[in-house]
């Protein structure tokens, strides 16, 4: 992370680092109570901590495929230690990745199989 010893960030260098627009990041803070800049002279200071998480959220929302408040209920869940997700709360493409890495580990098993002969 640039700034390695900066202890506040601003919202353009938070996007910067995250990759997520400011006012993308302004709207998350008002969904993720978890995020909680520092406001000085109207200015939004980012901690650290409040990157690691921003990070964390656009990993849930647009890698994983969780919605908002699939994401506020993961966050919850990791705060609480616990980490798994039931199939009935993961993310339509979490639970199709997760089919095909079956898939995929049985036809390896099948190519094993048709290599004995």
């Amino acid at each position: 992370m640039p700034g390695q010893g900066k202890k506040y960030y601003r919202i353009g260098e938070v996007s910067s680092i995250t990759g997520v627009e400011p006012h993308v990041l302004r709207y998350w803070e008002s969904e993720f109570p978890q995020i909680r800049p520092k406001r000085v002279a109207r200015q939004r200071l980012f901690r650290k901590k409040d990157v690691e998480l921003i990070v964390r959220i656009r990993k849930l929302l647009y890698e994983e495929g969780f919605t908002i408040n699939g994401a506020k209920k993961q966050l919850a869940r990791e705060q609480r230690g616990r980490v798994p997700v039931s199939s009935r709360d993961r993310p339509a493409n979490s639970r199709k990745k997760e089919i095909l890495g079956q898939v995929r580990d049985e036809l390896a098993e099948i190519e094993r199989l048709l290599d004995r002969f």
